[in-house]
């Protein structure tokens, strides 16, 4: 079992990708979403996040108000998991319950308190991240 597991800083407004398997991932499974967890286990010691998200391998989003775990089909008018273009149109989706289980790919998650390290520490820039210098390809004249 594997989860890609984001980090979302309020402070700095920066998200940072964990990969979690193994004991990390298993810390995370049978949690809610609104659920605070310790993340000593995905190695961030001294933080605590907030479960806020999570989708599945084929981009089901779950819904924190579908209590159980499994997949739902639930008629939605708007929300997580269906945005309507005419008023009052309503529509059968597919929706991901708020449990987590070991069919999901990626959590989603906002830290509620802080380590000694800073984020950026423990996370280093990677080059190719916005407004990061490009070369310019030579293009035709």
């Amino acid at each position: 079992m594997e989860f890609k597991v984001v980090v979302s800083d309020p402070k700095t407004g920066r998200a940072f990708n964990v990969d979690a398997s193994g004991g990390a991932a298993g810390a995370i499974v049978g949690k809610r979403i609104g659920d605070e967890v310790d993340a000593g286990a995905l190695g961030l010691t001294g933080y605590k996040i907030l479960i806020t998200g999570a989708s599945d391998r084929t981009g089901t989003t779950a819904k924190k108000s579908v209590p159980g775990a499994g997949r739902k089909r639930l008629l939605l008018a708007g929300g997580i998991g269906f945005h309507p273009t005419m008023d009052g149109e309503r529509r059968r989706k597919m929706i991901r319950s708020n449990e987590i289980t070991p069919d999901f790919v990626q959590v989603n998650a906002r830290v509620t308190a802080y380590g000694e390290k800073p984020l950026d520490e423990l996370f280093p820039k990677v080059a190719e991240e916005k407004g990061a210098e490009k070369p310019k390809k030579a293009g035709k004249r």
